[in-house]
């Protein structure tokens, strides 16, 4: 378990490191205020530091103990099933368009995951798909897909 944190610490300190170089080529900040890379440069200093502190715990330590890291088979049927909305949301986005998609995510993820209340299920499901969707079209000005129902 140690060397395996060990190695993902040392991945992910790389990819933040690459993420940070990177963001380095964009302007900070700019005539607006934060400019294209203060996002990406914060966070990936951010991520890179705390990974270089989990590293650094990770060597320290004189961890013996050996840990299961196999799911049990509910946590693996559950993230199965995470899987496949996915890739099922991402097949009816056109389809559906966004309001209908998410509706039916939403609803679905909340339901597999163990949520039992037929009204809270229901009222996330709506906020998260009906008002998602206005906020993004008639406040941000961005458009999301409408799919073929127009809904």
């Amino acid at each position: 378990m140690r060397r395996g944190r060990i190695v993902a610490c040392v991945v992910l300190a790389g990819i933040f490191l690459a993420a940070l170089v990177t963001s380095l080529g964009y302007s900070l900040i700019d005539a607006l205020g934060p400019g294209p890379g203060f996002f990406p440069f914060w966070l990936s200093l951010i991520g890179l530091t705390l990974t270089l502190a989990i590293l650094i715990e990770s060597v320290r330590s004189r961890e013996t103990t050996t840990v299961n890291i196999l799911p049990d088979r509910q946590a693996a049927l559950q993230g199965g099933g995470v899987l496949v909305a996915l890739a099922a949301a991402a097949a009816l986005f056109e389809p559906l368009g966004f309001r209908l998609t998410m509706l039916l995510f939403i609803a679905g993820m909340l339901w597999m995951l163990g949520a039992r209340s037929p009204f809270g299920i229901a009222f996330t499901a709506v906020a998260g798909s009906f008002g998602v969707f206005h906020v993004f079209l008639y406040w941000l000005k961005v458009p999301l897909p409408t799919g073929a129902f127009g809904i």
